[in-house]
């Protein structure tokens, strides 16, 4: 009976605490900012004590400012500038240019980022995987592998920002019936949350033990 309170407790606590932990981190990360302005223009400077959540606000009306600036041609212009220069710098043009290339898909109101959920067989034949539908391979990787293909992203878990991406034929991939987000928290969650069997495993398990039934 112990041991069932126990556990109980754990589940209730352990993911608010783990809540307050990232929220404390983005807000302590955040106040950082605080140090770019001059000592009397810091809260603690004319209120006599440090202000928790301010650099936040900070950020976000810098992030405002920003957006505001670029919307009008000359902020466009300094964009293009800035971006000019970035692209001269050899090691900085790489990071840069890779960065903006997935900022712009991920963010942007008219970029695609993640289509749509799917199934592949990955690492190998037999095993599934969770994975994303970017889009179509460029055109040179077109020329090399053939038209139709598509992108899709397989992420790692517990943390999705890595993974691998593959290209591979739409046979070879099944359509999940779930979300992008319900996918991400499956992923998330090492299939904790969300673990009902997708069809799309049980139709490719079912294709599979006939496929080996006609090979015995």
């Amino acid at each position: 009976m112990l041991k069932k309170y126990l556990i109980t407790g754990l589940l209730i606590w352990v993911p608010l605490a783990f809540t307050i932990w990232v929220l404390d981190l983005i807000v302590s990360s955040m106040d950082r900012t605080l140090l770019l302005l001059p000592p009397p223009w810091r809260p603690e400077h004319w209120l006599g004590f440090p202000l928790p959540g301010a650099g936040l606000v900070l950020s976000a009306v810098v992030l405002l400012l920003t957006g505001m600036l670029a919307a009008n041609i000359m902020g466009q212009r300094i964009v293009r500038w800035w971006e000019g220069l970035l692209s001269r710098i050899p090691i900085v043009r790489s990071i840069y240019s890779s960065v903006k290339q997935v900022s712009d898909t991920l963010l942007a109101p008219d970029g695609h980022s993640f289509r749509r959920a799917v199934m592949v067989e990955f690492p190998q034949r037999g095993q599934w995987a969770v994975a994303f539908v970017v889009g179509s391979p460029s055109e040179r990787v077109a020329s090399e592998l053939g038209e139709g293909l598509l992108v899709v992203y397989v992420p790692t878990a517990p943390n999705p920002t890595s993974g691998y991406t593959l290209v591979v034929k739409p046979d070879e991939v099944r359509d999940l019936d779930m979300s992008v987000d319900d996918a991400l928290k499956f992923v998330i969650s090492l299939g904790v949350v969300g673990a009902n069997t997708p069809k799309a495993i049980e139709s490719g398990v079912a294709d599979s033990g006939q496929k080996l039934g006609r090979q015995q």
